[in-house]
């Protein structure tokens, strides 16, 4: 997030913070620092838009914020938990899209730039994509992804490993 939109959604926060909370201003501040760059990036791969991936990452913040939470970890998971409510009113996030299957797909030959990852990560659908960031960037457990999506861990790992089966062709095909 740009340092203004930053600095407008602290300021913006504090307020709601201030009569909404047991914990003090500080520790949110402190909870928004930690967690603004992850909850931007994975709406930023889930959209493919920057201005988008803004409005998202506000609206986390704000729904969060603007409850009564008594520690820091019911923060995180009203963090988590607000950012799928967030993607699932623009796209549906808890059904898997891809059946389980390991396809023989040709052997990635050449070099493998970033660009063609990116252009493949954001072609995964929805709920095999969040699971992917969240499970591979962002490194939660299987069981943590599936309380926040609704989904059996079963269902996370396969949509995880179809997620990463269809990364793998669709860079063999850019190559």
């Amino acid at each position: 997030m740009s340092s203004s939109v930053q600095q407008a959604v602290l300021n913006g926060f504090a307020t709601e913070i201030t009569t909404a909370t047991a914990l003090p201003v500080d520790s949110y501040k402190q909870l928004f620092e930690d967690n603004r760059h992850k909850i931007y990036s994975l709406a930023f791969w889930m959209t493919d838009n920057e201005m988008t991936a803004e409005d998202i990452s506000s609206t986390v913040f704000t729904r969060t914020f603007s409850r009564a939470v008594s520690t820091p970890e019911a923060v995180v998971a009203a963090i988590d938990s607000n950012l799928v409510t967030a993607l699932r009113e623009l796209m549906p996030i808890g059904l898997l899209s891809l059946e389980t299957s390991i396809t023989n797909s040709k052997p990635i030959v050449g070099n493998t730039k970033r660009i063609h990852l990116e252009r493949a990560v954001v072609q995964v659908p929805a709920t095999e994509r969040l699971a992917f960031l969240l499970h591979d960037v962002e490194n939660y457990d299987h069981a943590r992804i599936a309380n926040m999506i609704g989904i059996t861990e079963d269902e996370s790992r396969a949509a995880v490993c179809n997620a990463r089966i269809l990364v793998r062709e669709l860079v063999s095909q850019m190559l």
